[in-house]
């Protein structure tokens, strides 16, 4: 499986931004999709994941009421809606792909496949 992130850009505090993955090579709607995302000198950290339907979603707590994740799996396609945007949500973020199909984790070593990274940066 193939991932490809986009969407990222600079942004003000207060400002809005979404992220898309592409995904290719694989059977999309069978795999539960993550976001996560890197800054300077920190570990790469959970952001949100979205189960196979797209019914079941979990958020890291400093993005909780903040981010939207979403799917279409007609499009093989996983979203992220930043709204509310803070200099602390600056980082590289990246989409990743967990073929296990089980319920939405939040590791980093669990997920299979990853996309390239997309940066998002924040001004204050």
């Amino acid at each position: 499986v193939q991932l490809q992130a986009s969407g990222g850009g600079l942004v003000q505090a207060g400002g809005s931004l979404r992220l898309s993955c592409v995904a290719s090579g694989g059977i999309f709607s069978r795999y539960v999709m993550g976001w996560f995302r890197q800054a300077p000198g920190k570990e790469r950290e959970f952001v949100a994941g979205i189960s196979l339907s797209g019914a079941g979603k979990f958020y890291a707590d400093s993005v909780k009421g903040r981010f939207t994740i979403s799917r279409d799996n007609a499009r093989n396609t996983v979203y992220l809606q930043m709204n509310s945007l803070k200099p602390e949500d600056t980082a590289v973020y990246y989409c990743a792909a967990d073929r296990s199909g089980l319920s939405v984790r939040t590791t980093r070593g669990e997920y299979d496949y990853w996309g390239q990274g997309t940066q998002v940066t924040v001004s204050s």
